[in-house]
């Protein structure tokens, strides 16, 4: 059981958890509608195993940083309880499956999306991005994003129609992520600096990041009403979304004058993201449903 649990870790069921839900909603942004039962669960399953496994891909290539952080000390014991020739195997397949699945129940376009957030994610971020700049966490928001436009191309495989939707909640995932980052960046600065990470508060100090925060987090608000200015989502949604904006810009200039708090951007960002996903898929369904 405690093999199992250490594997389940090395997947970040958190991440898994996000790309889940906004996968999804991808699909009802796509289809306005429920999709087929089979669909959901071949492109969501294809999703999350790509995820996890890139998930322990990225804990083995950082298995010698992750030493150095105190935040992460359980998930490298649970890597040497599970060991690398394990977890590789694993990881691929885990990837293999999730291509599997993509390519042969859902569509070829969404196989080859999948594949670029499985090497963005795996290579050009953990490998490259991460290491080599403060503003890493911004291009490196890319693979994060994605799975909205994955969810979205397993019901519209050419994307280039009905694409601005979509590509408005891509934008919206992408400034999320900064801002959620570089909270916990700020939290954990002493232990990126242990590691050798060049983040945002090491590199250019906590006044020039907490300005950034705030202008990433004033961002979302307006991004995340379009959907009720084009008429996609109702009233209903417009209220949650400035509602769940304006709780998240509280806590982020909370945390400008008390340090402890940054902690609490990054927890809530987290909440955020996920009710706004959540409450744009529940909108959408319950408008075709015709109870709003």
């Amino acid at each position: 059981m405690k093999y199992l649990l250490a594997l389940f870790s090395l997947c970040k069921p958190n991440i898994i958890l996000s790309v889940g839900l906004t996968g999804f909603t991808g699909m009802i942004l796509a289809s306005k509608s429920l999709p087929d039962s089979e669909l959901i669960t071949f492109t969501l399953l294809s999703l999350i195993f790509s995820a996890a496994g890139s998930a322990i891909i990225n804990n083995i290539i950082e298995r010698k940083k992750d030493e150095l952080m105190e935040r992460l000390a359980k998930r490298v014991e649970a890597l040497k309880m599970v060991g690398i020739k394990s977890a590789s195997f694993f990881a691929s397949l885990l990837i293999t499956f999730s291509l599997g699945l993509s390519y042969f129940f859902v569509n070829t376009t969404n196989c080859i999306l999948i594949v670029i957030a499985i090497l963005s994610y795996t290579v050009y971020y953990t490998l490259f991005l991460k290491r080599s700049s403060p503003f890493g966490t911004v291009l490196g928001g890319i693979p994060g994003a994605l799975p909205v436009i994955i969810g979205f191309s397993s019901i519209e495989p050419n994307i280039s129609k009905n694409y601005i939707e979509v590509l408005v909640l891509f934008i919206f995932m992408m400034l999320w992520q900064p801002p959620h980052f570089w909270a916990l960046a700020q939290h954990l600065a002493d232990d990126y600096k242990k590691a050798g990470f060049p983040v945002m508060p090491l590199v250019y100090g906590q006044k020039y990041t907490n300005y950034l925060i705030a202008i990433y987090s004033l961002a979302l608000l307006p991004i995340s009403l379009y959907f009720w200015i084009i008429g996609v989502a109702s009233s209903f949604y417009a209220f949650i979304a400035i509602v769940m904006g304006i709780g998240f810009l509280y806590t982020v200039f909370l945390s400008f004058k008390k340090k402890n708090h940054y902690i609490l951007v990054f927890l809530f960002s987290i909440f955020y993201m996920l009710v706004i996903n959540l409450s744009l898929a529940a909108d959408i369904l319950l408008s075709v449903s015709g109870s709003f």
